[in-house]
């Protein structure tokens, strides 16, 4: 790829977000978040009936600063909905393209990452690439097996932070992701825990399906029979009980809040019921993060926190409380999508990261 400037666009479209950064020489220096409501985006239809607005806000954010054909190096869209496939940056090509919009795998607002990626670099004249998207599957063959042949464990989580963070972690401890065993906690409104085995997630719940801990939001595994009888009850509608799991199960539906901030707060304050839910939602952290201390055959260099959650420093305090005389824990809050995007950019351009072709 021919190295044109140091100019990198990284593009987040979010369920109600676009986020937007332009990086100069790595650094990032413009940010636009545009937050939109769910009556303004259910007034398109479909997640592909908002491109054309979603493209807009894009064009005029790059406008905003000037920024002319020829002065983007590469612009780097969130990965999408796609067939299973290992982790690194994929060109954005036809096959990519025709999969997101007949959302052959699922539909969800970052199928409009890599077009909105396109349309860009079409309009400036540079390449349109994605890194590292929710579906990257290295887990081993053994990390498939559910218990039941009908049904396959499967890899969806946060790659793209967790990947970032991973490599982030291994700097601090010396070494290269690739030399590397971590485990790596991603704590938000979804949770996901990864194994990292040299460079290759080897084990991960499967975070959008309800797998794993429960979260502010998402029920997390559930008993097996139970979740059977409550299906036939009659009581839920398919797409109810979808909802339970995944967007008004965990917290919510136990407290009325996917608040974790005001929660935390609450208990800090003497609300039992706060501190009820906070030890819970702490112990089935540290119970997943665990279980993949015999994954990686305790042989872990760290175990990684990140997330929104990470930020609170009460709660991550209960985690070392738990797990710190197992592990070594390294705290990396917050969500680096967007830098994330921009390192796989620039390491595309300097020739030390391959573009792959999604087939």
């Amino acid at each position: 790829m021919e190295k044109k400037c140091e100019l990198v666009l990284a593009i987040n479209p979010g369920s109600t977000t676009t986020k937007l950064a332009l990086f100069k020489d790595r650094a990032e220096f413009a940010v636009r978040n545009h937050d939109h409501t769910v009556e303004q985006l259910a007034a398109f239809g479909s997640v592909f009936g908002q491109f054309s607005f979603r493209r807009d806000l894009i064009i005029r954010f790059l406008d905003e600063h000037d920024i002319q054909p020829g002065d983007l190096a590469v612009t780097m869209g969130r990965g999408g909905l796609l067939h299973p496939l290992p982790g690194g940056v994929y060109r954005v090509g036809h096959m990519m393209l025709r999969d997101l919009q007949n959302c052959t795998y699922g539909e969800h607002a970052c199928n409009l990452g890599a077009p909105l990626a396109d349309a860009v670099a079409k309009r400036y004249g540079c390449d349109a690439l994605i890194a590292d998207p929710v579906v990257v599957d290295e887990m081993i063959d053994e990390a498939r097996i559910s218990g039941m042949p009908e049904i396959e464990r499967k890899s969806i989580f946060h790659a793209l932070n967790q990947k970032f963070v991973a490599r982030q972690a291994a700097r601090q401890l010396g070494k290269r992701y690739e030399e590397s065993r971590l485990i790596v906690a991603h704590l938000g409104g979804g949770i996901s825990v990864g194994s990292h085995r040299y460079g290759r997630v080897i084990d991960v719940n499967n975070a959008l399906d309800g797998e794993g801990p429960l979260t502010p939001e998402r029920s997390g595994t559930l008993p097996a029979g139970e979740l059977v009888k409550l299906t036939l009850s009659g009581r839920f509608t398919y797409d109810q009980l979808r909802k339970r799991i995944t967007g008004s199960g965990g917290l919510y539906a136990y407290t009325g809040s996917r608040d974790v901030k005001a929660l935390s707060q609450a208990a800090q304050d003497g609300d039992e019921q706060a501190q009820f839910w906070v030890r819970a939602l702490v112990y089935q952290i540290c119970k997943e993060i665990t279980s993949h201390l015999a994954v990686l055959e305790g042989l872990v260099d760290a175990v990684v926190l990140t997330g929104g959650i990470a930020h609170n420093t009460t709660m991550m305090g209960m985690v070392e409380s738990r797990i710190g005389r197992l592990v070594p824990i390294i705290v990396i809050p917050g969500e680096g999508e967007m830098q994330s995007l921009a390192e796989n950019g620039y390491a595309v351009l300097d020739r030390t990261r391959e573009v792959m072709e999604y087939e």
